[in-house]
């Protein structure tokens, strides 16, 4: 199932993941960018229509839960993003992230240990 967000369903779904369910009111407080409490609500019922999160009534308000899992999101998007900026080639993507980023020693060290452990797995 391929998950796809605007970046402001993005934002809404940042808070619900780094906060938890969450009513309009705290997700609205939780945006960097203020936006009106209609907009938020709008979103969260667009976001539920998706099937991406699900609430509950909480006295006169709803809570809003997320049914998608951030990781779950970030490989869908990543993958679109490899197919379609480059290519479908995964190689081009790491590529472009390890040459335009100026990723510091430690970050390259860890890259590179990730890659060993994926090549030991793979021996017979």
């Amino acid at each position: 199932m391929e998950i796809s967000f605007t970046e402001r369903e993005l934002d809404v779904m940042a808070v619900l993941w780094e906060r938890g369910p969450s009513t309009v009111a705290e997700v609205r407080e939780a945006l960097a960018d203020p936006l009106a409490y209609t907009t938020v609500l709008t979103m969260l019922r667009i976001l539920e229509e998706k099937g991406y999160v699900r609430h509950e009534e909480e006295g006169r308000a709803h809570r809003y839960f997320p049914l998608v899992e951030r990781q779950a999101a970030g490989t869908s998007a990543l993958r679109r993003l490899t197919r379609k900026l480059f290519q479908g080639s995964p190689t081009l993507l790491l590529t472009q992230l390890v040459s335009e980023r100026g990723l510091s020693d430690d970050e390259l060290r860890r890259l590179r240990d990730l890659l060993d452990r994926q090549l030991e797995e793979r021996r017979p």
